[in-house]
């Protein structure tokens, strides 16, 4: 079989099955990714599926540079607990006690 190069992948297609807000992570099977624009529900638009965000985490949770981070999908954000989270990426940056954000290298 002939391999055959589709492109780079790192904004697919997604069909909403919810009202979606530009700049909302999506949990996509095992992997997040960053809603480009606003998407209706039923419709299909641009998520970006690798890049580095700033995005919601754990207020307590105490986060050193390449760190890994979980998405908690119950919270919408992220934490440092595995748990039945899905590994999302690594931190970029630190984010100490009381931050509640954090940069990710998202699917790294």
């Amino acid at each position: 079989m002939t391999t055959k190069y589709i492109m780079s992948g790192e904004v697919i297609d997604y069909v909403a099955t919810g009202t979606i807000t530009s700049g909302q992570v999506i949990l996509i099977g095992n992997r997040i990714g960053v809603a480009l624009a606003p998407i209706a529900n039923g419709s299909t638009g641009a998520v970006r599926m690798l890049g580095v965000f700033t995005i919601a985490k754990l207020s307590t949770d105490v986060v050193a540079a390449g760190d890994l981070l979980y998405w908690d999908a119950g919270n919408s954000r992220l934490t440092t607990t595995a748990s039945t989270h899905k590994l999302a990426g690594y931190a970029f940056t630190a984010a100490g006690n009381g931050v509640t954000t954090v940069e990710i290298s998202i699917n790294a």
